[in-house]
């Protein structure tokens, strides 16, 4: 059930090498810097946090790594995808995908790792064959994702709500995940609701926080420029901003602690 009482955050690779790096999404992020950006995340917040796995840097034995370095770091869940290395941003061209056998064995080897170390992190399997190869086959590849043990399916830009329908339709006892690309991606943007009705349990809404602070930035800076500050609109009070930070928590913490003079 889709519902916005229920949230979570998604670790989206693209925000994460967009914000730490200031680079593009095309597999130059490493699993060291994903990892330790989770890390802080998941000490900065108290829900649940899915974490972006790329194509799990390598073969099984790097999955396993991967799997294992996330659990560790905080994740409730990490997203796994079938690209080739390097990687593309999803909605992009030049997708590439590992061959069926391989791209089953990682989720294999995901769900071993999960195991080894006695964790609940949420497995959710991604394919990008839907634009490297077809429809049908990445219908057939979530499929037998779902037959290796992972929890959550997810096809990365589905081209219509017809194709949306027939993935929903695929092993239906196992969640499904929706990308709704702002902006101008190749999946129609539906609400939760409509979603809900297709079929999909998930939604991740990846670029609305990293674009709507770009566009502000770009505005905050034009206003600098010209020789004034962004309105009051626009900028929240010092106070406010101290707020959402967490100075006034601290504050009242830190006095528990101080000495009698």
């Amino acid at each position: 059930m889709i519902s916005p009482s229920q949230e979570d955050v998604n670790h989206i690779g693209f925000c994460v090498s967009a914000a730490r790096l200031g680079l593009p999404d095309v597999g130059l992020i490493s699993y060291g810097e994903m990892v330790d950006q989770g890390r802080l995340i998941n000490e900065a917040v108290s829900i649940p946090v899915i974490g972006d796995g790329d194509n799990g840097y390598g073969n099984s034995m790097n999955i396993k790594r991967t799997i294992k370095g996330y659990i560790n770091a905080g994740f409730a869940g990490i997203m796994l995808e079938d690209q080739v290395a390097p990687k593309a941003c999803g909605h992009t061209e030049g997708r590439k995908v590992i061959s069926r056998e391989e791209a089953i064995m990682h989720i294999k080897a995901a769900v071993d790792a999960r195991k080894e170390s006695g964790s609940d992190i949420v497995i959710v399997a991604r394919s990008d064959s839907r634009q490297a190869i077809s429809l049908d086959e990445a219908l057939w590849r979530v499929k037998a994702f779902a037959d290796a043990g992972a929890d959550v399916l997810f096809i990365d830009a589905l081209a219509s709500v017809e194709e949306m329908k027939a993935f929903c339709a695929v092993a239906p006892e196992v969640p499904k995940m929706a990308n709704m690309l702002e902006g101008g991606g190749k999946t129609p943007i539906l609400s939760p609701a409509e979603l809900e009705k297709i079929g999909f349990s998930l939604v991740v809404y990846p670029l609305s926080l990293v674009g709507v602070s770009m566009r502000a930035m770009q505005d905050a800076l034009i206003a600098i420029k010209d020789g004034s500050v962004p309105s009051p609109s626009v900028l929240p009070s010092f106070q406010e901003i101290k707020d959402t930070l967490g100075f006034n928590r601290h504050y009242k913490e830190e006095k528990q602690y101080q000495l009698d003079k």
